[in-house]
């Protein structure tokens, strides 16, 4: 933190299989983690920034890797503290980003429909995928787990990164039907 309380945030980039993964946070925890769409990466490797990272994305790095690797191991790791603004207000979006984290486990998917109910408000579905659209923290926060009722998939990232989305469903289930 700055001499004025704001945060001092520090970047770093990650090659994943869903592509490039810029993470940013300061001291006090990770404030958003964006999916570059379009960049083709296969391996899950630190690409810079290692020596001016913060313990607490250090551990978000970590929990990543580990989420592309062993995904279902994931919950034996350390969860980086959160300290995006979004996060840390008494909104109806961060509660259903906190519902969201809380309560929709790894392999599992919960309607847009449900997740409004689960959060308290069972005909703010709308509002419920306007939230899904403002996560700054995207696998920890696990929006891609978010499906219509219908069961499709639903626009993930504005509908730029619907190959991602199912390609994350499917990493996750592989992992659990391995075990």
């Amino acid at each position: 933190m700055s001499a004025s309380g704001a945060c001092v945030l520090r970047g770093v980039s990650l090659c994943s299989p869903v592509g490039e993964l810029v993470l940013s946070g300061c001291d006090r925890g990770v404030h958003s983690i964006d999916i570059k769409v379009g960049t083709e990466n296969k391996e899950s490797v630190l690409s810079d920034g290692q020596s001016e990272m913060s313990p607490e994305l250090q551990r978000c790095v970590d929990w990543i890797q580990c989420y592309f690797i062993n995904p279902e191991s994931v919950g034996s790791l350390p969860l980086p503290a959160l300290h995006h603004p979004l996060l840390q207000s008494d909104s109806f979006t961060a509660h259903v980003l906190w519902t969201l984290f809380k309560e929709v486990g790894l392999g599992k998917t919960v309607s847009y429909k449900q997740l409004a109910e689960m959060s308290g408000n069972p005909k703010a579905v709308r509002a419920v995928g306007g939230a899904m659209r403002r996560n700054p923290i995207p696998l920890i926060v696990p929006c891609h787990r978010v499906l219509c009722s219908s069961g499709q998939s639903g626009r993930y990232m504005g509908g730029k990164g619907d190959d991602i989305k199912v390609w994350l469903l499917t990493h996750e289930k592989k992992a659990l039907e391995s075990t």
